[in-house]
Formats: structure tokens, C-alpha cells, sequence
């Protein structure tokens, strides 16, 4: 009989989950809302929907008739803290790795060698793990203490920016009337209020990033200096992060991954900053953050192949 396993990423935005076999061939692709999960009871439906969906849909597209697996892990954005029982109850699992959306991603993005990742979507964090195993991190603070450099504080960013220069004590910035065009406000104190009801969860707020590529693209420089100061808040945390794992002067493979670094403004110097500081050169990554997890299901199957098909970015 086929043995199946399972990665599956649990984010903020999104969740994907892809099902391999032996070999390493990626035979399904799932993907669902955010399972993001912090104990509500609506939370709770909302991650057993996510996680749920994603799985159901890649486990049909590999034309499974019984979902269990050999191994699945899951990377799950906030910890596996108090989701154990709930990932069991969905998934049918002989082995299983229930851990944070940052070890997934470096192991997607190393293809499971040691190595330092900034990981920068709605919100931001560093992670690394060194030859030995032992593992660091540094940021992931959350939206109201931190994230610097991710979707939604460049969006915070860029709303003071605009508010500044509406009340005119800032310079003036394309980012205000990109704001206000995409949301539909009319002025950004009307645009602030709105970013404080349900109907803009952090998600959503976060969307609205690529404005700010879009004007520094075109030579505003105020959207220009936000994402210098990402991308220099971004290298600081996986300098740290590096300081704590690896001897002065050894080159780790530093990745990066998430939306953010869709912006070549911000990435080129974040690479700049990481490779002066380190000497060594930013990859882009091998995979994605659910094939990272499909990796580690494998290992924990005492498998060593990687998924051959993977999806890219996934």
C-alpha cells in the first residue's frame, strides 16, 4: 500500500497543505483561509475550517481515499501551544510534528540545511538552526509590539506618513491619495477610523503594502524611506539571530521569505545590508514554507528526499 504525508503551513493570510508520497512526488495541493488561532470559539472554527479545507483538498487531488498519513507536520503561525488536540482531531496521523510557521519555512528555504531566514508576510520574524540543531529567533513579537519590516507595519507606516501630511506638520506623499483611492475613504482620518473596525482585519490592512512599492517605485520618497527601514529592521533581526548560532565570520545561508519581499526595493537592500554585515550571499529560497513541512514530515518517517514537484512558493 501507497504511505502518504502531509506539510501543511498555517498562516496569518493563508493555509496550505500539500501531500506526498515515498518518493518525494507532490500528488496534491490544498489550499483554505487563515487559521491563525488564539482560543476564541470562533477561532476555533475558523482553524478547523482552514486547516480542515486545505487538507480535504489536497488529500482529493491526490486522490486519497482514507486521509491518513504516514507522517504530516504542520507549521502553524503562533506556535502549536493549546493546538495539539485540535490538529488530531482533524488530521489522522501515524507520526506527527505540530511546531511554528518559522521552522517550516527554514526548512523549505534551506531544503532542511542549517541556515537563518527573515520571514516577513503580515507580520516579521528571524529564525535559524545551526549544525548542531540548537535553533534562535528573534523578533515575532506581533502587530502591537512589534513586526517591523512586515505587510501590515508598512501599512501603519505609511497611514502616519499620510496623516502627517494631511495635517500638515509631514512631507508631502503619492502614499495619501494611494490610500485613500484603494479604500475608498475620503480623508485618511476617516481611513484610520476604518482600519479599526471588523471589517478590516489585520490581513486585509496588510494587503494594501504593495501601494507602498508602487510609490516608492515611482519615486516617492517617502514610501522609499519606509522600505529602507524595513529592510534594515529585517537584516538587524537576522544579524542577531546569526550572532546567536554561528561563530563570527562562518557564512550561514541566509533566505528570506513572505510577501514583503516582493518589493525588489526592499529586498535588494536587505541583501545589501545582510551581506555587508555577514559577507555571505542571500538565496532565495529552494521552497516553500508547506513543502518545508512535507519535508519534515518525511524525516520523521525516517525518509531523507525532498519534494521533487513542489509548487513553487508553497
Amino acid at each position: 500500500m501507497s504511505r502518504w504525508f502531509l506539510g501543511v503551513d498555517g498562516g496569518q493570510s493563508s493555509t496550505s497543505a500539500l501531500v506526498g508520497d515515498e518518493s518525494g512526488r507532490v500528488l496534491g495541493v490544498g489550499h483554505a483561509g487563515p487559521s491563525h488561532y488564539l482560543g476564541a470559539d470562533e477561532n476555533h472554527a475558523r482553524f478547523n475550517d482552514a486547516i480542515g479545507g486545505a487538507v480535504r483538498s489536497a488529500s482529493a487531488a491526490a486522490g486519497m481515499t482514507e486521509a491518513h498519513f504516514a507522517a504530516a507536520c504542520l507549521g502553524l503561525s503562533g506556535g502549536s501551544a493549546g493546538k495539539e488536540a485540535l490538529v488530531r482531531e482533524i488530521v489522522t496521523a501515524e507520526h506527527y510534528s505540530i511546531t511554528n510557521d518559522a521552522v517550516i519555512a527554514l526548512l523549505g528555504a534551506t531544503a532542511g540545511d542549517p541556515g537563518v531566514i527573515a520571514i516577513a508576510g503580515t507580520g516579521s520574524i528571524a529564525y535559524g538552526r545551526n549544525e548542531e540543531g540548537r535553533t534562535a529567533r528573534a523578533g515575532g513579537w506581533g502587530y502591537m509590539f512589534g513586526d517591523e519590516g512586515g505587510a501590515f507595519d508598512l501599512v501603519r507606516q505609511s497611514v502616519r506618513a499620510a496623516l502627517r501630511h494631511e495635517e500638515g506638520w509631514g512631507h508631502s506623499t503619492a502614499l495619501r491619495e494611494a490610500l485613500l483611492q484603494a479604500t475608498g475613504a475620503v480623508s485618511v482620518n476617516g481611513l484610520l477610523h476604518l482600519f479599526y473596525t471588523p471589517a478590516y482585519p489585520r490581513a486585509k490592512i496588510a494587503s494594501y503594502a504593495q501601494l507602498v512599492d508602487e510609490a516608492a517605485t515611482n519615486g516617492d520618497a517617502t514610501a522609499r524611506e519606509i522600505l529602507h527601514t524595513a529592510a534594515q529592521a529585517l537584516a538587524t533581526i537576522v544579524a542577531a539571530v546569526r550572532r546567536q548560532l554561528f561563530d563570527r565570520g562562518k557564512p550561514a545561508r541566509t533566505s528570506y521569505i513572505g510577501g514583503v519581499f516582493r518589493s525588489a526595493i526592499l529586498r535588494e537592500r536587505f541583501a545589501k545590508l545582510v551581506e555587508l554585515e555577514s559577507g555571505a550571499p542571500v538565496r532565495p529560497p529552494a521552497y516553500g514554507p508547506a513543502a518545508g513541512a512535507l519535508i519534515a514530515a518525511y524525516r520523521l518517517a525516517g525518509l531523507g528526499v525532498h519534494p521533487s514537484n513542489a509548487p513553487p512558493g508553497i
